[in-house]
């Protein structure tokens, strides 16, 4: 049988390939080898490492996962763009586990100032332009939504959601709705900082009112 022939990105693809179907850990280069059919030694001309291939796929999946995102926003402002860029990105984290679990890893800075994870966050950034947020609310709301939706594809796609009869979709609703009323968050928030020390008190205790001795 004629042995596959490598280009640079082939390697790369197959790896992607690879760890969706076994998982993104189980991604190393004589796994690789194995299923070219090849010598390990084979692929160094192409990759480095296992830990260099699997950089690699996380910057395949960051790519395809923005393009994905930035096709979904098209033409959506605030709780529509909320809602598809959510569901671009828990979408892919089901069809491609093991790429989007790639993508999670940390990469070094350079290679994470030249990646499309940066346009991941100028996207999520963009979709909060629609919500009465300033610094440093804003930053504060990005880091939730990547929590909230990392942790939701990652419970879901585990089994964690599945020890009850509600439906998952429909908690993933209400988890949307209950995002989407950041939308007067900012505007509370910045009237409670122009507040007077007491009168946050008397706001968050409006029984315990403060005096004052003359």
């Amino acid at each position: 049988m004629a042995r596959a022939v490598l280009t640079p990105e082939r390697p790369t693809r197959a790896g992607a390939e690879l760890a969706d179907e076994a998982g993104s850990v189980q991604v190393t280069v004589s796994a690789l080898a194995g299923r070219f059919d090849i010598k390990v030694a084979s692929l160094y001309s192409h990759v480095t490492s296992s830990q260099n291939l699997r950089t690699r796929i996380a910057l395949v999946a960051l790519e395809e996962l923005a393009g994905r995102v930035a096709a979904a926003l098209a033409g959506r402002a605030g709780a529509d763009a909320l809602v598809a860029f959510a569901d671009a990105r828990c979408d892919y984290a089901r069809e491609h586990p093991g790429r989007y679990d790639a993508a999670q890893r940390g990469l070094d800075p350079e290679t994470a100032a030249a990646s499309a994870g940066v346009r991941h966050a100028r996207m999520t950034r963009a979709i909060l332009r629609g919500y009465d947020l300033s610094e440093p609310d804003r930053t504060h709301a990005v880091r939730m939504l990547g929590s909230v939706f990392h942790g939701s594809v990652s419970l879901e796609t585990a089994g964690g959601f599945s020890h009850t009869g509600v439906d998952s979709q429909a908690s993933w609703l209400w988890i949307l709705d209950g995002l989407d009323a950041l939308r007067g968050t900012g505007a509370r928030r910045d009237r409670q900082r122009a507040a007077p020390p007491d009168a946050l008190r008397n706001a968050a205790h409006p029984r315990i009112r403060t005096t004052r001795t003359s």
